[in-house]
């Protein structure tokens, strides 16, 4: 997944640590800048190369909302504000999509996959598309860790968390199996549960509603069956 350069908006001190420690959170995440208000942001924006904006609306001098409307070309916006009702003011803004503070981190990832989804599609490249498109980055353990696609068996959903497991070690880390679905190249790998992701070349058998691996069993979801045998299948 291709890095996003972010900056982070916000006349709350609070606000831009939890922010921060949201996008710290977030391998494909670049903290390029956080800011205590607008006009401080726009010397940062004028250098280029920021993807994303965080930004909060209601702040002194300046508003979110109006800071947004005077830049030319706007980096993908996702306001961050503790006011619903100008939710419509910033959708008409083209705003990706509205937090409501206090937000938990997988409100935070669920925009920042949608935010991911526009910029590639803007830039004309597939939203999973990376230099070295072959492999998955993540945080484990207090450090980023790169593996391989096709060293990945299978992936398990686990509250917040999600376990990745290799033939050789498995990996615990804050994500969701939504987005690393939408991560992983389509071909290699298929839902067959709502706790499990499974790269199709690891799937031995299918008995019953079990995905036989080489030596363990998983289950597959009842509504999912007849996609992961038509899948299966023709591989």
């Amino acid at each position: 997944m291709r890095t996003i350069s972010c900056i982070l908006v916000d006349d709350e001190a609070l606000a831009l640590d939890l922010l921060e420690e949201y996008v710290q959170q977030t391998p494909h995440l670049q903290l390029a800048g956080r800011f205590p208000n607008a006009t401080a942001a726009l010397e940062r924006l004028d250098e280029g190369g920021v993807d994303l904006m965080f930004l909060d609306i209601q702040m002194p001098r300046l508003r979110g909302t109006d800071f947004l409307k005077s830049l030319f070309q706007p980096p993908v916006t996702i306001f961050t504000t503790a006011y619903q009702q100008y939710a419509p003011e910033a959708f008409d803004l083209d705003a990706v999509d509205y937090l409501i503070k206090p937000f938990p981190y997988d409100r935070f990832l669920k925009a920042v996959n949608k935010a991911h989804e526009l910029i590639h599609f803007r830039q004309g490249t597939p939203a999973n598309a990376d230099a070295e498109s072959s492999r998955l980055i993540i945080k484990a353990d207090g450090r980023l860790v790169k593996i391989r696609f096709d060293e990945i068996i299978f992936i398990e959903g686990w509250k917040e968390y999600v376990r990745i497991y290799t033939a050789q070690e498995r990996f615990v880390t804050l994500d969701s199996l939504k987005n690393l679905e939408a991560t992983l190249p389509t071909p290699d790998f298929i839902r067959i549960h709502k706790s499990y992701i499974v790269a199709l070349k690891e799937i031995r058998f299918i008995e019953g509603n079990q995905a036989g691996l080489q030596d363990r069993k998983l289950p597959i979801g009842r509504t999912l069956k007849d996609r992961v045998l038509q899948v299966w299948s023709d591989t």
